[in-house]
This record gives C-alpha cells, sequence and structure tokens, in this order.
C-alpha cells in the first residue's frame, strides 16, 4: 500500500489547495488508484479548468445545431435527415517528444470522437504550427508529424482534405498538431454518451490495455521542462488498421439497437470515458478490472485507468444484446468483455482480484473540479505588456516584383506539395476540392457538399488577442464563402501557453471575446472543441511561451455542389476585380495596410504595427455578395485575401491556374506601393469576371453594392499572359517550390 506523501500529490500534477479539496470530497485519504483518477479528472486537460469560466460566453446555438459543446464532437443539420459531426483537438505536447507517434494517435483520437456518435469520417484536415527551419530538431518533427498524419489517415481510408502549416520562431520549443474530422449521420442515428439503465451491462471493445500513454493527459496539462524527452513513454502508440475495423464494427454495432451510450477512451482512457458516461447519466458504475483486457502481463488497476492505449470504446448496452455485439466485434477481430454494470450509488467503484480498490463519489469528480477566474491584464495593460512597436511611417517598395518573389519562396507562403503529396486526399472518391481557401467533399450519394477549412493568423492574436480573435473566426467564415460555401458552424483548438501568468490569460480572455462577437455576428456558432494550455518549454534551446494560437475550424454547406467555387484562373480575358470595404477610394487612417503583415516580417524583417482590424459588418456583407455572384453565376475564380495581402493573391491564383494577370503596377495611387500590393486588411476577395455587362447590370440593379453594404468592386486587371506583376509564371512557380525540396532533400 503506497503511502500518499506530498512529493506524490506534487508528481500527479495536484496543488496543495487541490488535494484538500479530494480529501474533502472522500472524507478520507485516497489510495494511489483514486488520487490517479482525480489528477487526470481534474487536469487541465480534462477539466479545462482555467477557461471553463469564459468558455460559456462563447455563442453555441443556431436553429441548425443539434448538439453543441459537451459531447464527443459537435453536430449540425444539413438537410435531408443528415448531420454532419465534427471536432478539432491538439495533441501538441505528445508530437514533440514522438512525432510520428503524436500525430498519428491525435488523428485517431478525433475520428474516434466522431464516429463514436455514429459519424461515418469522410474528411480530416489540420492545423500545424512548427518552429525555425533551421532549428536543429525542427526537420526532424516536421517529417514525423506530417508521415504520423499521413500514415494513420491514409491507412483508415479518410482523405485529409484542408490544412495549413506555419512556421515561427515560439514555436520552436512547442510545436502544435491540431487534428479535426468531419463525419456524417442520419439525424436519427446519433449516438450519446450518458449510461443510463440500472444494471446494463458496461462493454470494454476494441484493442488491449498496455502501458503506453500514462499519464498523457496531466503530462498535456504541464509546460516542458529539461526532461521532455523522458516522457516518451508517455505517448500513445497507434494501429490505424485496427482503428478501421473498430469504426466498421462500432457503425454495424450502431445499426442494431443495442447501444445505450457509447463513449472513446480518449485522454485519461478508462477513467474519463467511465466517468464522464456515469456522471452525465446521473448514475454510479461498478468494474471489474480483473476482466479489463490486457496486453502486458502484471498490470495494476492504476495503469489500466490511467493507460491511454489507443482504438478502445466503452459502450453501455441493452440487457441482453451482449452476444450479439460480441458476435460482431469478435468477427472485426476486436476485443469484447463485459467489465461492469450501471449502478444507482453515485460512484465509481473498481474491484481487482476480489478487493474494492477504489470507491469515488462522481459528482465531486465530474461537477466540482476545479474552476479558476484566474488574474488577467485588460486590453490597455496587454498592449504595454506585449510592447509591440508601432508602424510609424509608412513603409514602402520600389521592387514590388522581387518582394512578390521573396514572399512567395518563404516557409510562411511556400508551396505545400511535399506535405499534401503524403496525404491521401481522394480516399472515398468523394473529394471534390483539397488546394482552395477550402476543401470540398461531396456528402456520398447526393448532390451537396461540405467544405472545411482551418484558421488562425497568431501573429495578429498576440499583437491584438481581441483582433486576432475576431480575425480567426471571420477568414474561417471567409474561406468558406470563397468555395460558394454557407458557413454552418465553428470548431477550435484554443492552444496558449500557461494561464497562470497574467499576460497569457489575458490572451485567452481576450481572443475568446473576439472569437464570440464573430460568431454572433457571423451566425457562425461554435459547437465543440479543446483547450490546450502550457504549451511552452524550459527545454534548452526552446523558446517560452507560443504565439496564441486558437485555431479554428470552420464547416459549411454547399446544397447544390455544381455551384462550387475554385479559386485558379480560368481563361485569357477574364476581368480581375478586388470585392471588399471601399477603403481604396480615399486613404483610411483607421486601418491598419501593413501592421503584422506577413510582408513586413519576410521583406523587412520585422513585426510591428497594429492587427488590422476586422469589421464585422463589413465581412458578413462581402460573404453574402460574394455567395450571389457565385449563385448567378458572374464569377469563375474566387479566392480570399489574407497572408500576403492582394499581390499573394494574384500569385496563387495565377499559378493555380497556369495562366498570368495584367494589372497596373502603380496600384493606388491613395497608398504606397506596399500598402497597396501587401497590405493585409480583411474582408475582401478576388474574382475573375468572363461578362463585365452582364455584372455591370446586376449591380447597376443596386442589389449587391447599396450603401448599408459597404462593399465596392474595383477592377484591378485582366487574366492572361504569363507574368503576375512583372515576374514571370515559371519564376514564381520554381521559386514556391524551392523551400521544402530543398530543405527535406538538402
Amino acid at each position: 500500500m503506497t503511502t500518499i506523501t506530498p512529493e506524490i500529490v506534487e508528481q500527479h500534477g495536484l496543488s496543495p489547495e487541490e488535494y484538500e479539496r479530494v480529501l474533502h470530497a472522500l472524507g478520507r485519504e485516497p489510495n494511489l488508484v483514486e488520487l490517479g483518477i482525480f489528477s487526470v479528472m481534474w487536469s487541465e486537460h480534462c477539466s479545462y479548468k482555467s477557461s471553463r469560466l469564459h468558455l460559456k460566453k462563447l455563442p453555441t446555438e443556431a436553429p441548425w445545431v443539434i448538439c453543441g459543446p459537451g459531447e464527443n464532437a459537435g453536430v449540425i443539420d444539413i438537410g435531408d435527415n443528415q448531420a454532419a459531426i465534427f471536432k478539432m483537438e491538439s495533441h501538441n505536447h505528445p508530437s514533440y517528444i514522438e512525432p510520428y507517434q503524436g500525430a498519428a494517435t491525435g488523428v485517431g483520437g478525433i475520428l474516434r470522437d466522431v464516429f463514436t456518435m455514429g459519424a461515418r469520417p469522410i474528411a480530416n484536415a489540420n492545423a500545424l504550427r512548427f518552429g525555425r527551419p533551421d532549428h536543429p530538431k525542427m526537420k526532424h518533427l516536421v517529417q514525423g508529424v506530417v508521415a504520423g498524419i499521413g500514415g494513420y489517415g491514409n491507412c483508415v481510408g479518410v482523405p485529409t482534405v484542408a490544412g495549413e502549416t506555419n512556421f515561427h520562431p515560439a514555436y520552436d520549443g512547442n510545436i502544435l498538431v491540431n487534428a479535426m474530422t468531419v463525419g456524417v449521420a442520419d439525424q436519427d442515428k446519433i449516438f450519446y454518451s450518458a449510461a443510463t439503465g440500472i444494471g446494463n451491462p458496461i462493454v470494454y471493445v476494441g484493442s488491449k490495455t498496455g502501458r503506453d500513454g500514462i499519464h498523457g493527459a496531466t503530462m498535456a496539462s504541464a509546460d516542458f521542462g529539461e526532461d521532455a524527452e523522458a516522457k516518451r513513454p508517455t505517448v500513445q502508440v497507434g494501429d490505424p488498421f485496427t482503428e478501421k475495423l473498430l469504426i466498421e464494427a462500432c457503425l454495424e454495432l450502431m445499426a442494431t439497437d443495442a447501444i445505450v451510450a457509447i463513449q472513446d477512451m480518449g485522454a485519461a482512457g478508462l477513467t474519463s470515458s467511465s466517468v464522464e458516461m456515469a456522471s452525465k447519466g446521473g448514475a454510479g458504475i461498478r468494474l471489474d478490472m480483473n476482466k479489463v483486457p490486457c496486453r502486458e502481463t502484471g498490470m495494476t488497476p492504476y495503469e489500466m485507468m490511467l493507460s491511454e492505449s489507443q482504438e478502445r470504446m466503452l459502450m453501455v448496452l441493452k440487457p441482453g444484446k451482449e452476444a450479439m455485439a460480441e458476435a460482431i466485434f469478435k468477427k472485426w477481430e476486436l476485443d469484447f468483455a463485459v467489465i461492469g454494470e450501471v449502478t444507482d450509488t453515485g460512484h465509481m467503484v473498481l474491484e481487482f482480484n476480489g478487493e474494492v480498490v477504489c470507491d469515488i463519489p462522481l459528482d465531486p469528480l465530474a461537477d466540482d473540479a476545479p474552476l479558476y477566474d484566474r488574474p488577467y491584464l485588460s486590453k490597455e495593460e496587454y498592449a504595454v505588456w506585449a510592447g509591440v512597436k508601432p508602424l510609424g511611417e509608412v513603409p514602402s517598395t520600389d521592387h514590388v516584383g522581387a518582394d512578390l518573389l521573396k514572399m512567395i519562396s518563404s516557409p510562411d507562403l511556400a508551396s505545400r506539395r511535399w506535405i499534401a503529396e503524403q496525404y491521401d486526399s481522394q480516399v472515398g472518391a468523394d473529394t471534390l476540392q483539397t488546394s482552395g481557401d477550402a476543401g470540398v467533399v461531396r456528402v456520398h450519394g447526393t448532390g451537396k457538399a461540405l467544405a472545411i477549412t482551418t484558421d488562425c493568423t497568431p501573429r495578429y492574436v498576440f499583437a491584438d488577442p481581441y483582433e486576432g480573435g475576431k480575425q480567426a473566426i471571420a477568414e474561417a467564415y471567409r474561406n468558406l464563402c470563397a468555395v460558394g460555401a454557407r458557413p454552418l458552424a465553428v470548431t477550435n483548438c484554443l492552444n496558449f501557453a500557461n494561464p497562470q501568468r497574467p499576460e497569457i490569460m489575458a490572451q485567452i480572455v481576450h481572443a475568446l471575446d473576439g472569437m464570440g462577437d464573430a460568431c454572433r455576428a457571423l451566425d457562425f456558432p461554435i459547437v465543440s472543441g479543446n483547450v490546450s494550455l502550457y504549451n511552452e518549454s524550459k527545454a534548452t534551446g526552446g523558446g517560452s511561451a507560443i504565439l496564441p494560437t486558437p485555431a479554428i475550424g470552420g464547416v459549411g454547406i454547399i446544397n447544390d455542389l455544381s455551384k462550387m467555387m475554385t479559386m485558379h484562373f480560368k481563361q485569357a480575358g477574364d476581368a480581375i476585380y478586388l470585392v471588399g470595404p471601399e477603403f481604396w477610394a480615399k486613404p483610411d487612417p483607421t486601418r491598419s495596410h501593413l501592421g503584422q503583415s506577413l510582408w513586413l516580417r519576410v521583406v523587412k524583417g520585422m513585426e510591428a504595427g497594429r492587427t488590422p482590424p476586422t469589421d464585422l459588418t463589413v465581412e458578413r456583407n462581402a460573404g453574402e455578395i460574394i455567395h450571389e455572384l457565385i449563385a448567378d453565376g458572374l464569377v469563375n475564380a474566387v479566392h480570399d485575401l489574407s497572408d500576403g495581402g492582394l499581390a499573394v493573391a494574384l500569385a496563387e491564383m495565377a499559378l493555380a491556374g497556369g495562366i498570368g494577370a495584367e494589372t497596373d503596377l502603380a496600384g493606388n495611387p491613395a497608398y504606397t506601393a506596399a500598402q497597396w500590393w501587401f497590405g493585409e486588411d480583411q474582408g475582401r476577395y478576388l474574382v475573375t469576371v468572363p461578362d463585365v455587362a452582364a455584372l455591370n447590370e446586376a449591380l447597376a440593379k443596386g442589389t449587391r453594392n447599396d450603401e448599408t453594404a459597404q462593399i465596392g468592386f474595383q477592377r484591378i486587371g485582366t487574366v492572361g499572359g504569363d507574368s503576375v506583376l512583372g515576374v514571370t509564371l515559371a519564376d514564381l512557380r520554381a521559386a514556391n517550390q524551392r523551400f521544402f525540396v530543398e530543405w527535406m532533400e538538402g
């Protein structure tokens, strides 16, 4: 019998005050099993104890939302009695320690969150942040993470259709790996996790339990010290082929009426799945640990409960359905074991070798987890702390073409082909688009499609968390609109550093405020998500805190997939228009044209100025106008403006279509060349128009550019030729593809 000492409590990540709460909840000292269960359930990763207070402020409802946050994934109505089920989660700390398995099991875990609810996964996406390419570990980390994502997703047979990969020194010591899955289910076949029915059998299915991943949730709730490498045993090991079998077996059983509740064994494994099921159902739970399938000898109840071995699920079945369910899982060569039952005690009771080894009341374990209102800086105090230098005199350039070449070849904008080619984007034969503003996947057997995007601009969030939070939502909204989708809902992965630092807590609070305001203004609710804190490193060579990175996963519907829009130039002679707020008519000092821009960082070597403000009225109106233009067939290419502004958007459309653009290099006389071509003002799109007369006729009717819309059209050029801004397409393409080829082969 292990004596619980202050050192053991500290090793389990509990503060002295939290341990006092454990003593109060139990009315006695815990044993080691009970302490381990409290430690993972009250970890930041499982309890959201630093963020729960502020997450409640986010909008989560809309007429099309079927299930918001609180379940394994969010659920939205996509018509025809069908639902899209989706979520995004982090696997940051494991991926830094063991990049292949860390990333692979991140994909496996998010897939399980989605098919647990009855959905067949139809698409994966990701959002990756790495440190400096010349950091000694970074090439190894990038190679491992990309291989892990591809290795798992490809083997399971779910296409990876969207994602983003960014580099910044702030991620040197703590990379971010955020994985997203979208699935489709019938609305009358959605499964939830609340355990009900006293006496109903509790069933374990999937892989056997091993010692991998023990304390994974606790590790994900602390920053990296000097011993990061020693934490390798806390990284789970995945088997995508078993996951594929598990998907098929679960969906087959879900077609029957056997399941009462079902829960993925994710972070904290058997502990979190059993606690969450019982507490949501207002019931108790009894488990016989001798019946848990184990792949290693001599495993203790402590190890079984805290293991995060992959490809495992927990179910509550209707009585009498055990044999039928077992036959299905045995057919798919998976473990199946009845390991306990639902009780009316309100306690989690674990038995091992005929003895009770754990008896914990569930209410304090689940509902009374610590909740902290941590101190945070005001917006004004934060601005002083962040010390972002003002832009001062507006910088400019006499070398637009040379600057474009430099930017398009930088790690930030270089072709991601090396990455994309490792992901199977076509498996399932329903993928319609992967290289535009959003991935698009047909809803199988229908004429509609789902659009999927991941977005965030961390440098904006660091400089101004509120505006950066708004912008992350707005860019996801824009990317969905650009492919012709109606934006429906958001999932997120909130990656921040140590919340016990008031400046970091300020980033969290103000970014959430900005996100919430944007979601309300755009009718774009948040239905699921994940919080990943303590993303910082004290390890040698690492930075300190990451940039605040509230990664956004957006999902939209295209009801008629023949109306899907792409971004590549189609034919010479099409007119190119800039659509967005009409600030080009006269200089507007309230706008931040170059502040925090990628041009400033890549070309001038500085990060300065204010984050470009996001006008949510403009965003909504511009998005609606783009929808009308697409629906009426007035445009044949659309691309939103983001990193690198107008020049980079033009280059990307030209490279995608293999046709150049003829533009006036002088740009707009109201602005410097750098402002006009590389400014990152929000709410803007580039469109190509095959019939200008038809567009003018439509605009003359006043439906698209009335005074309240604040949206204007400015013709900036014509599709044609073999260059963009004086640089040939051949030179642009060579520059764009150089970085990854030279880095990975060098």
